[in-house]
C-alpha cells in the first residue's frame, strides 16, 4: 500500500522555487491544485509537477515551519534523479535565485558568474556607490 510522503526543505520563497524549477527545465503548474497519489488520493499543493505515470510531485507550504515541503507518493517516483538528488538540484538553483533577489534589493548587480567542474556556482556582485 502506498501513501504520500512529506519531505522537509529549507525553501521559503515561492518565486525563487518557481525560477529554480524553470531553470532546470522542469514542467510545473501553479496551484493550489491536487497532487495525485495512489488510488485517487490527493493532497493540495502550490506547485504541481505531473509525471507520465499519473502520480504527481508537489510543493506545499507547511504553515508551522513556513517552508515548502515536497509531497509525493515515493513508490511512484519517476524522475531521472533520486529524491535526494532532485531536492539537491532544486535547492542549488533556489539558493542562486534567493541570492540574486537579496543582492538586487541591496543595489548589487552580478559582475561575474562561473560554474566549477564540481557544479558549484560562483557569483561576484558589485554595487556602484
Amino acid at each position: 500500500m502506498s501513501h504520500f510522503s512529506q519531505i522537509r526543505t529549507k525553501i521559503r520563497s515561492l518565486s525563487s522555487l518557481q525560477a529554480a524549477l524553470t531553470d532546470l527545465g522542469i514542467d510545473w503548474k501553479s496551484g493550489p491544485s491536487p497532487v495525485r497519489g495512489y488510488q485517487g488520493s490527493t493532497q493540495t499543493a502550490e506547485i504541481i509537477i505531473e509525471q507520465p505515470n499519473g502520480f504527481d510531485i508537489g510543493f506545499r507550504l507547511n504553515p508551522q515551519t513556513e517552508d515548502y515541503e515536497l509531497v509525493a507518493d515515493l513508490q511512484y517516483w519517476q524522475q531521472p534523479l533520486s529524491v535526494d538528488g532532485f531536492i539537491n538540484q532544486i535547492s542549488q538553483r533556489y539558493a542562486f535565485h534567493t541570492v540574486l533577489e537579496a543582492t538586487s534589493k541591496e543595489g548589487f548587480q552580478v559582475a561575474e558568474q562561473t560554474t566549477t567542474e564540481e557544479g558549484a556556482i560562483r557569483l561576484v556582485v558589485q554595487r556602484w556607490a
